[in-house]
């Protein structure tokens, strides 16, 4: 007989995940129109309240191309201040226990978050990245390879001096929107360079939905044999074809815990209008529907993780009554389809039932609970010949 449980039929899957919230920086780039400072802090701190514990928080690089993020020591300063930590302190929540991610693609911007480090509003956490397609790399970071490795090199010197975390990035693993096919080797290869030179974990990225579940079960599978622990990598998908939850159910099996999402599945390729203002974003779309894109659903993904029995240390009703907000906050109907139906009911609904069903029972000689009529055997035999495969 086959085995029909999931956690046997694949050993790495695990019980229990980290879900880290990137909305209101790889969502809200997306966005072309300013999302106020207030509401960003607002999601950032009821995130942490509903159990949230990583989260990215801002862009650090330059404001003229990513104007969605010129506030960003505002919303640094709206989720380090003594008010906040105080409200933290209410609900038996360490502030030492949530980790603040900024963006930091370019060493200016790794200088711009030592020095808010420095003022005590700083992150404690940043994130540089490459992309295995150089074509790629470049149209993100105008260097070519060896020239950004070095460059990360540098940096993660920096920022261990001044105590902030660093983690690299590797993207185009399933392939190049510019480029086309990719190689996973050089993937994990990747993944090996970034850890040989002190960073602290690696976001193994899916940037524009492009991965099948099979192929990610692939390749987190040969990432897990080359480096075992799953603490160092974080699953980030898009959803651009479909595909986000699919994905997040390959990457567990393969083994992999830590896992990203936002909140109504928001985000994409910066945008090149803010407020109908042009600017740099990063150039020409990759796609050619601006709604079509996004990343992983926050509020889909753990409610299915919670019907799998998986924890994530995640309130889920807050995680949805947060979803529901974000529609308004944004202005449009999103992504998450578990905000309209909910969670899976546990216990009878009652006001569902219909009073006529147990008087036809007894109308009919039933009993209460009978399901097949009274005469029939107790199992189904089914016919021989149609068991034969």
């Amino acid at each position: 007989m086959s085995e029909h449980d999931l956690f046997k039929v694949f050993e790495r899957m695990p019980r229990k995940v980290t879900i880290g919230d990137i909305t209101v920086r790889d969502g809200f780039q997306h966005e072309e129109k300013f999302i106020p400072t207030a509401a960003k802090i607002y999601y950032l701190q009821e995130l942490a309240f509903a159990g949230m514990r990583r989260m990215e928080a801002t862009n650090l690089g330059n404001p003229r191309i990513m104007p969605q993020f010129q506030d960003a020591e505002e919303v640094l300063k709206g989720v380090h201040n003594e008010v906040f930590e105080k409200r933290l302190a209410k609900r038996g929540i360490d502030p030492k226990q949530i980790e603040w991610t900024c963006i930091t693609i370019r060493e200016s911007a790794v200088d711009r978050a030592i020095e808010l480090k420095e003022k005590g509003y700083g992150p404690d956490r940043v994130l540089m990245m490459v992309s295995t397609d150089e074509q790629h790399h470049f149209a993100n970071s105008g260097t070519t390879l060896p020239q950004y490795w070095k460059e990360a090199e540098r940096c993660i010197k920096k920022c261990k001096d001044a105590g902030i975390k660093m983690c690299g990035t590797v993207s185009t693993i399933w392939g190049s929107p510019i480029s086309g096919p990719t190689r996973f080797e050089d993937a994990i290869e990747f993944t090996k360079r970034w850890l040989s030179i002190g960073a602290d974990d690696i976001e193994h990225a899916d940037h524009d939905g492009s991965a099948p579940p099979d192929r990610v079960y692939r390749y987190f599978s040969m990432l897990l044999d080359a480096i075992p622990n799953p603490d160092l990598h974080v699953a980030h998908f898009h959803v651009t074809r479909g595909w986000g939850n699919a994905n997040v159910l390959a990457a567990l099996q393969a083994g992999m815990t830590h896992y990203e999402a936002t909140l109504g599945g928001l985000g994409g390729q910066p945008a090149n209008f803010v407020d109908g203002v042009p600017g740099l974003g990063t150039g020409t779309y990759y796609y050619k529907d601006p709604n079509v894109v996004g990343l992983a659903t926050l509020e889909d993904m753990v409610v299915m993780m919670d019907e799998m029995g998986i924890d994530t240390g995640l309130d889920v009703d807050r995680i949805l009554e947060l979803g529901t907000m974000m529609e308004k906050t944004i202005g449009r109907r999103l992504r998450s389809e578990a905000i309209l139906n909910g969670r899976i009911p546990k216990e009878p609904r009652e006001a569902f039932k219909r009073p006529r069903l147990p008087k036809l029972k007894e109308k009919n000689g039933e009993k209460p609970g009978q399901l097949i009529p009274a005469d029939w055997p107790a199992e189904a035999v089914v016919p021989p010949e149609l068991l034969r495969g």
